[in-house]
Order: C-alpha cells, then structure tokens, then sequence
C-alpha cells in the first residue's frame, strides 16, 4: 500500500467520513483487466517520474534518430535540405493545431491514459517513418555499389554502365531511374511527422502538469530535473542507434564496394524504427496504468481545502469540466501576464536560433570536418549529450537544495544565452581550411573547360582523386576515358585530360607499351604522366579541428542544460494553478508556429544556398553532395547568434518582472507529522495552496 494512501485513508477517518461516502476510483491504478491491489503500491509520484521519465527518453530516442538519419535520408531519395527541413516540421505543424485544445480538455480528463494514448500515436509515427523502405526498398543505385549487383543491373545513361560513365563524346539523353517519385517518400515522411506531433502535444502537456499536479512543490525541481535527464538519455541512445545502423548497408545482405567513409555509403536508416515501434508501445502501457490523481496528492489538496469532505458532495477544481467561455478568459489572463508573455518571445528566439543545432548538427560534421555519419553521430549521441544531461542533474539539485528565488533563476537564464552566444561565435572560428580548399577545386571541376566535350550533367556523384589531391566530382569531370581495375578491386581512371601533366614535361614513353594490368610499366607510365585518378575522394585530415568543435559544443551542451530546470519552472510559477495545463499547451503552439516550423525551413535553405554540387537528374537537382563550407559556416552560426542575443534582452525583462513570483511554498506543511498536520488544518482550514 502505498503511503500516500495510507494517509488518505487516515485523514478520511479522523473527519469521521462514512465508508460509502469514500470515492477510490480516481486513486486507483490499472485499467480494463490490469488492476488490483497489486499495483496500487505503484501509485506514487516517484514511480509516475521513473516511467514518464523512461517513456520520454524513448520519445527522444525517436527524434534523434531521426535527425541522425537525416542525411542518409537526403542522399536515398535525393531530397534538398530546405525539404527535409519542410519534413521535420510537420510535427509542429500538428502541435499548433491540436496542442491547446487536448492541453485544455483533455487535460481534465484521466491525463496518463491519454498520455498512454499519445505514446500509441508516436508507435505509428516510427511506422510510417518505415513505410518509404517498405514499399521502395533500397533502391537501385545503392544496389549498384554491391558486389553481387554491381555488374548484373543495368542502369542505363546514354545506352551506358553507370560504372563506365566517362568522357562521353555525343549528349546523352536522359533516362529517369527507376525510383520512387519525388514527392511520394516527402508526403509520406512529412505524415509521419504530422502524427507525431499529435503524441508529442499529448505526452508533453499533459504529463508535465500530472507531475506538478500530483507532487509536493518542494520536490518539483528535483522531480523534473530526473525526468528530464532519464529523456536526455534518449538522444544519447538515439543517435548511438543511428551510428549503429549506419554502419550496416542499406541492404544487410549484401557485401558493399565502398568503405562507410565513402560519400556515396546509404546505412541501414530503417532499422531502428522497427525497435522504436516495439518500445513505444510497452512504455504507453505501462504509462496508461497510472491513476486520475495519485492517492497522496488527493490527501494534500483534501487537507489543503477542508470543504467538501464530510458531504459527499466533493468538488475537484483542477479537474472540473470547462466551457469554450472559460477558456477564452483563461487565454486572457496568459495574453496580461508579462512574465509569461516575455519569457515566451525570449525562448522563441533562442529555439529559433538553437534548433539547427539539434536539427543538422551531424550534417554539420559530416560537411565542415569530414567526417562519416556514424561518427557524427556517436559524437552528438554520447559525448556531447552526456554532459547535457550533467548540467540538468546539477542544475535540479542546485535548485532543490538552494532554493533560489525567481529573479536569481531569471538571471541565470540570461547568463545561459550569452554564454551561448560565445560559444557559436566560436564556432565560426573554428574550420578545415583543407576541407574548405577540397570544396572550391571540386566546384572548378564542374565547369572546367576541358570536360565541356565529356556530357557530365546526368554523371552521378562518384568523385575520383588525382595526384595532386584534387577531387574531382566524377571521372567524366575529370575528363578520363578509360578505367582500369587491378586484382584486388582497386579502380584507376586513366586519359583524364582535366589533370595536368606538367609535372614532367619532358619525359617520354614508349606507345609501345603494353596496357596490361598484370605489368608495373603502366603504373609507372601513368605516375609519370600524371594524367591518372583513383576512386574516391581525396583524403583530408579535419580530426583535430573535429575535436575542437567537439570540446566547445560539449560546453555549450553543459551550459544549456543547466537553465532547462529553471526555465520550466518560472512558466509553471507565473501562472495560476488552474492554467498550467493550458499555459504549457498554448506555450509549445506558440513555439511552434514562431521557431519550430519556420527556423527548419529557413536553416535548411540557408544549407541549400551554399551548396556547390547538386545530385541533379532529369527531373530535379536531387540531394546536394559538396558545401561551400567556409561560407555556411560564417552565415549559419552569425544568423543563431544574433537571434540568441535579440532573445537575451527579452529574459532580461522577465528578470525584472519576475520579482513578485513564489516558486516554493514556505508554509507548505512539508516537515510535520500527519497529525500535527491536521490539528494545524483543523484549527486554520482556510490555508490553502494556491502555487
């Protein structure tokens, strides 16, 4: 039993309630045939924290996964990033619609069934994610690059192998592939977001406000802080997930001709969602057996109101049913609170500054210091995530022990913004200088006169590296008519008349010698003419300036959680306890429509605006491959910062408002025993707790 009901019962006894007047139904765990004295010893608010706690950190394993996969995403069905940015907002998109209405009502019904309902949601979510794979397969440029598909599928430019798709002397004409249409994966990934939001505007309002509804305000911050770092290891596990699966091919079965390094490497991007399926569907059981009210928090407000117990006639006003009327006169209460209002617009900037970061942070990597995407991704999941989720541990037991008030928390949040601005000015500082010069040599390559003749518009990405560390973006680019392939797979391109020969210009070779690939002549001949590329692009070593980046990204990381706890706190204090529910629902809209859905779309173009070499094919440019990476750089983290700033003058504001707000109640009857507890209620029973 547990102790929250004991006391209930305790407290019904000594106000002399009769038996029959004692309403239980609302206090009890279970549901259908899952109930019974059994789990009732499970209704409490720790246990309530462990299990959201565990469900949120598989709703965040979903979203970083799918950000993790994002670029794969991107390269199998050749879609721009300003699209894909298009699809990650279609949950906030749902969010705006749906998300104050099910705050406001559903919020007054049984909120862990409906959470439950809402982790039910985000299961079909993580299958419509799948679908794509399900109905296209992996596609056959991806098959292409395997050893048992490599020869025998023909995939047709110019009556051509793709593999032999050198200097061509005549235009070809375009042949489509045999690919799912443009817009049929973007539909179907932009539904699967749009029903995400759904859940995500369930699980997330709701489950807050049952979490502060049904503890002591003293252990609040504490309570949020666990919660928040058990779904802080979500990220963690979701991009380690993505690392995981990416190293895998596209098709499991089948052996690949490329190393994972390679730029054209598809992983294995639809694994995970079959896991993600599973477990979201266990966790909404579990969550859904939680009761209306836990039986502790229902003796708190009992003995906090001393009305309604010894008539049978209870009135629970967290609880009541609302009209549309009462709505709106809440709306206008949210619309004159300053401290609400300002700590909206300051968070709405710092979102729309921030969110690329959680968004195209492993496309950051991959594009600026080369790396694969399964290091990108294990170095956001593990690293940089584990110290977030130290600063939130740190930050809620700083609070919880400290006690600070409102105007202190306001005051660190702004610390917290220009900490985070210094730390993305950093970032602009800190590049590949080889990676950036590898870009500009690739983009000349596109348009050198000297593969004008070749035909390469319709050459799919496959770079190839001279000897002078140029990468070129194909061998048509490079101008090379011939290819050679030795006994242990390795493919040379020879007669690319787009790489210089200057190197020796007065030697000679015989034209006696013989083309063989069994002799070392045409090695030498080729070392010495210079006119020769290898697969591949050209090696660059970004791994120190990787770990820089690394270091101050974890920082910021750090920084940022720490103002998380805080954060959340002054907009559950600054508004009345009966508008909690809706000031978190009308809060994540906002966000929504403010930051969420357009900073995507517009981080996503400035991504597509400097891009130097598209994936283009007869229909469309498809997926970008190389970045004018020195660029970006500047433009993306000089637009997060100022935004950042703009929003920090805003928190400075709530700061100053924020004087008159009482996070904890000194009066609340914390340390007493029960029964002093309900002497002091029956000789004071107006007292009440109004935080």
């Amino acid at each position: 039993m547990a102790s929250g009901e004991t006391e209930s019962s305790e407290f019904l006894k000594d106000k002399n309630v009769p038996k029959q007047q004692e309403d239980t139904s609302d206090t009890t765990c279970g549901f259908w045939r899952f109930k019974g004295p059994t789990l009732q010893r499970f209704a409490s608010e720790n246990i309530y924290m462990v299990i959201y706690g565990i469900a949120g950190c598989f709703l965040s394993i979903a979203f970083s996964y799918f950000n993790g996969t994002l670029t794969t995403l991107e390269k199998r069905y050749k879609i721009p990033t300003k699209i894909t940015g298009v699809i990650s907002v279609g949950n906030d998109i749902s969010i705006v619609f749906s998300s104050p209405f099910l705050a406001y009502y559903a919020g007054r019904g049984h909120r862990p069934r409906w959470i439950g309902f809402g982790l039910v949601i985000l299961a079909i979510f993580c299958l419509l994610m799948l679908c794509p794979h399900l109905i296209y397969g992996p596609g056959e440029e991806a098959l292409m690059l395997t050893r048992e598909y490599g020869v025998s599928i023909e995939l047709n430019i110019n009556g051509t192998n793709r593999d032999d798709a050198l200097c061509q002397k005549e235009k070809p004409i375009c042949v489509e592939d045999q690919e799912p249409s443009d817009l049929m994966p973007v539909m179907l990934f932009f539904l699967a977001q749009f029903v995400c939001g759904i859940g995500c505007a369930l699980f997330y309002t709701l489950g807050l406000s049952y979490m502060d509804d049904n503890s002591k305000k003293s252990k609040t911050p504490a309570m949020i802080s666990w919660s928040a770092f058990l779904r802080m290891l979500g990220p963690a596990i979701g991009y380690s997930l993505a690392s995981v699966c990416l190293r895998l091919y596209i098709d499991p079965f089948k052996e690949p001709l490329i190393s994972n390094e390679d730029p054209r490497w598809i992983g294995a991007w639809w694994l995970g969602w079959i896991l993600l399926t599973v477990i979201l569907l266990i966790s909404a059981f579990f969550v859904g057996l939680f009761p209306k009210e836990m039986p502790s928090a229902r003796a708190r407000r009992l003995k906090a109101s001393g009305t309604g117990i010894g008539t049978g006639t209870e009135v629970e006003s967290p609880l009541a049913e609302r009209s549309f009327k009462d709505m709106v006169q809440t709306l206008k209460r949210l619309a004159v609170n300053k401290v609400y209002i300002y700590k909206t617009i300051g968070s709405n900037l710092y979102f729309f500054g921030y969110i690329p970061y959680w968004i195209f942070t492993p496309k950051y990597i991959e594009i600026q210091f080369r790396q694969s995407a399964a290091m990108a991704n294990m170095a956001t999941g593990t690293v940089a995530l584990g110290f977030s989720a130290a600063g939130v541990l740190l930050s809620g037991y700083m609070v919880s022990k400290f006690r600070p008030s409102a105007r202190a928390m306001a005051a660190w949040n702004c610390v917290v913004d220009y900490l985070t601005v210094a730390g993305i000015i950093c970032y602009i500082l800190i590049g590949c200088e080889p990676s950036d010069r590898m870009n500009s040599l690739a983009t000349l390559s596109a348009g050198d006169s000297c593969s004008l003749s070749c035909h390469c518009d319709y050459v799919h990405f496959a770079p190839v590296c001279s000897p002078a560390n140029e990468t070129f973006i194909s061998a048509c680019h490079a101008g090379c008519s011939e290819k050679l392939t030795d006994d242990q797979g390795r493919t040379t391109y020879t007669g690319c008349k787009c790489i210089s020969s200057s190197l020796y210009p007065n030697l000679t070779v015989p034209d006696a010698v013989s083309v063989s690939l069994s002799s070392p002549i045409p090695h030498i001949y080729l070392f010495f003419q210079n006119q020769f590329a290898s697969d591949g692009v050209c090696p660059v070593d970004c791994y120190d300036q990787f770990l820089i980046y690394l270091a101050v990204m974890c920082l910021l990381k750090f920084v940022g959680a720490t103002g998380r706890s805080t954060d959340l706190l002054l907009v559950l204090r600054c508004v009345p306890a009966e508008d909690k529910t809706i000031a978190l629902g009308i809060g994540s809209m906002l966000f929504s429509v403010l930051s969420f859905i357009p900073s995507p779309i517009v981080f996503g173009w400035i991504l597509d605006s400097y891009c130097l070499v598209w994936g283009k094919t007869c229909s469309t440019k498809g997926n970008c491959w190389l970045y004018d990476t020195s660029s970006l750089r500047y433009t993306m983290n000089l637009v997060s910062a100022t935004l950042i700033l703009v929003g920090s003058f805003w928190h400075i504001a709530v700061w100053y408002y924020a004087k008159d707000i009482k996070i904890f109640d000194d009066e609340e009857l914390t340390d007493k025993p029960i029964e002093g507890q309900l002497m002091e209620l029956k000789s004071n029973p107006s007292k009440n707790d109004t935080n």
